[in-house]
């Protein structure tokens, strides 16, 4: 008799509509198998991951953290997404696989850290070949003693969490919540203050985790220039599929990126925006299903998550026919000069809302000298009036990381309303989009959005562009494309020189 888990799976997590196979062939199954180890050993960053609970183990101080990464989650019926790592787990352990938990224990003089994880497949029952989660179904998984090696953390078995939870004080517990509705429901919220729905002791861990992911470490800023390097050359790739003299789907052309992204990296960051013709003006467009138009503009917001889950954020603006009218040239010369005007003035100290009105401040010129501004420049920068926004509703841009939007769960005086700091990434992305239905602006500027986005690192001496190999001036953007074109189609890259990713419970 098997033992029926709470999401009603049995434990041996065969499902309904698994076949009751003959004891003879279950027999058979069960013999006849060779041991195998993984050739693993510490990754190189396994000393950055130490230092990060390090720091986290010091803010909160004779408490138990529990950080869940979260488990797969249905797209459809019994078919799953692809499983991505909670961020905040990642950023903690390096572990990439599916329903793991990091236990951090006050040991007196800090924390003992666990990782709790569902390690490979017994050959003593059937879960190998019948369950789910059964190595014959979805690949090898490591065992407790590889994964400790891996990672540099102690591990435990998954099954052993229940009764770790158990004992748990929740008036000296933080559950990073939202992530694991098991984890949520074992260890029960201490009756205090509540912020954004969560309790407030609960809510200040996931604050800390998004600060200290404010300031990115040498190995963190290596691994986001590999995604935007990555990124650039899928830009490349889809340039070089992009027709000058026809339409092409847009979804052709984020499937070509998408290409690139899982080969190069994990996948896609985020959703791809490819955005032709009056799409670029739809902020987050993401249906992906119209047509390029010789003549017409063609925006595209894209960026690769590479292998350890840093992404990068990149946005450029092309003519499809290889050449900027006189009137997008004008509107892409002004969100050009804004950019560039935000890129100058970062630096260590600088407040976060500073580049953001250095930016808008040439968005609102810009609009002026087009003569769509109801009032004047200063007027519509004024904080109670902002009718320039109208043309571009977003702010310049947001910290980048482990995440497109990184450190989103920081304080306000912390983030936006706070000063750079070196070591900072953060995007810089101005826009204007004028809607294709206002009638507040001239009928030939209607349908054109252009928004210019690079990934930028705060350093003591200024920004640094990390993607300034994707060119952003309008006249390079053109001999860009025209060399692209020229090149033609790319070959089928070759396997990257990196080791083989290792193994995921979601191969």
């Amino acid at each position: 008799m098997t033992e029926e888990r709470t999401d009603g799976t049995p434990a041996d997590g065969t499902e309904s509509h698994d076949p009751d196979f003959p004891e003879a062939f279950l027999s058979f199954m069960r013999q006849g198998w060779r041991d195998t180890t993984l050739p693993v050993g510490p990754r190189p960053e396994v000393p950055n991951h130490a230092k990060r609970r390090a720091a986290l183990s010091a803010a909160f101080p004779g408490e138990t953290l529990v950080i869940p990464t979260g488990g797969e989650k249905v797209r459809a019926n019994d078919t799953e997404y692809r499983f991505r790592p909670g961020s905040d787990f990642a950023y903690l352990t390096g572990d990439h696989d599916p329903d793991s938990v990091l236990v951090l224990r006050p040991n007196g003089s800090g924390h003992d850290a666990t990782l709790y994880m569902r390690p490979r497949s017994s050959r003593e029952n059937d879960e190998f070949f019948r369950s789910r989660h059964g190595e014959l179904w979805v690949g090898r998984r490591h065992t407790l003693a590889e994964k400790s090696t891996e990672l540099g953390l102690p591990t435990a078995d998954l099954t052993e969490l229940e009764a770790a939870l158990a004992e748990l004080a929740p008036a000296r517990t933080r559950v990073l919540r939202g992530f694991d509705a098991g984890v949520d429901a074992a260890v029960r919220p201490w009756d205090g203050p509540r912020e954004e729905g969560q309790p407030a002791r609960d809510r200040e861990l996931a604050i800390a985790i998004s600060e200290q992911k404010l300031v990115k470490d040498e190995w963190e800023i290596s691994q986001l220039q590999e995604a935007i390097d990555a990124t650039v050359r899928g830009f490349e790739d889809v340039a070089r599929v992009l027709p000058a003299d026809r339409g092409v789907s847009e979804r052709l052309l984020e499937g070509i990126f998408a290409l690139r992204a899982r080969h190069d990296g994990n996948d896609v960051g985020y959703s791809s925006i490819v955005g032709a013709g009056e799409h670029a003006t739809i902020l987050h467009w993401v249906h992906n299903h119209g047509v390029t138009r010789p003549g017409e503009l063609l925006l595209m917001d894209m960026g690769v998550e590479g292998r350890n889950l840093y992404t990068a954020d990149v946005t450029r603006v092309l003519p499809v026919n290889g050449r900027f009218t006189a009137l997008q040239r004008q509107v892409y010369d002004i969100v050009y000069a804004s950019q560039q005007a935000g890129i100058d003035v970062i630096k260590p100290g600088v407040a976060f809302k500073d580049v953001h009105l250095t930016c808008m401040r040439v968005l609102a010129e810009g609009l002026a000298d087009l003569g769509l501004l109801p009032v004047s420049v200063d007027e519509a920068m004024d904080e109670k009036s902002t009718v320039y926004r109208r043309w571009t509703l977003h702010g310049f841009g947001h910290m980048l990381g482990i995440d497109v939007h990184d450190c989103a769960n920081a304080r306000k005086e912390h983030y936006r309303d706070g000063t750079l700091g070196e070591g900072y990434v953060l995007t810089v992305e101005p826009g204007l989009y004028f809607q294709p239905e206002d009638d507040l602006v001239p009928e030939e500027l209607r349908g054109v959005g252009i928004r210019i986005e690079d990934d930028v690192l705060v350093t003591t001496d200024g920004a640094v562009n990390l993607s300034a190999a994707l060119p952003r001036h309008p006249d390079e953007v053109e001999t860009w494309l025209a060399e692209q074109r020229e090149a033609g189609p790319a070959s089928p890259p070759d396997p990257t020189p990196t080791p083989p990713p290792r193994p995921h419970l979601t191969a």
